[in-house]
């Protein structure tokens, strides 16, 4: 049986063939954190059957477009229904998409800051600094299980096994900042 998702098909292909594979490009980075940053505080479902309004919300998680948006696009977010119309969540994203593009200005990447990044609070805290939003150390922790840089499927899924092999150094991901969970 697998760790979560069972009984719902778009659930069960998250599952399956998605969370803790591992994400290493900036797009596909950045969705993750905003993604997870909407869902604090709904069920995870939620926010899947809602993704592709999300993708089409925020300009498919170019980071460099979503940096530009401003407080028209703020109210035309605040306007869908497709997607989770939270104020303080919405300027959020804005707000780390505009601390991705400075990290990209100092040389830095999401993808060093999060493979390289360590412990959740600690990154959470270092985040913080770097003016990232909405983002405390249980939203980072979940980030990491989606993106594989944790494998936060436990030893009896039978996804653990594949996304362990996935994070083993030569693959070009690493075995991220720490591990596995399992």
């Amino acid at each position: 049986m697998r760790c979560f998702g069972d009984g719902d098909p778009l659930y069960e292909r998250y599952h399956d063939d998605e969370w803790g594979v591992p994400v290493t490009d900036e797009p596909g980075l950045f969705e993750r954190l905003v993604l997870e940053s909407f869902q604090s505080g709904l069920a995870w479902i939620t926010i899947l059957r809602k993704r592709e309004a999300f993708r089409a919300a925020f300009a498919a998680f170019d980071i460099a477009a979503v940096a530009r948006f401003d407080e028209g696009d703020v109210e035309r977010l605040l306007g869908d229904a497709g997607i989770v119309r939270n104020r303080a969540k919405i300027e959020a994203a804005i707000g780390n998409a505009r601390a991705t593009m400075a990290l990209h200005d100092t040389g830095g990447t999401l993808r060093e800051l999060l493979w390289e990044g360590g412990e959740p609070a600690g990154l959470a805290t270092r985040m913080k600094a770097l003016g990232f939003r909405f983002l405390g150390p249980v939203t980072i922790e979940s980030a990491l299980q989606a993106c594989g840089v944790v494998n936060g499927h436990p030893e009896s899924c039978p996804a653990w096994a594949r996304v362990d092999a996935l994070q083993r150094p030569g693959d070009g991901a690493g075995q991220g900042a720490f591990g596995s969970v399992g």
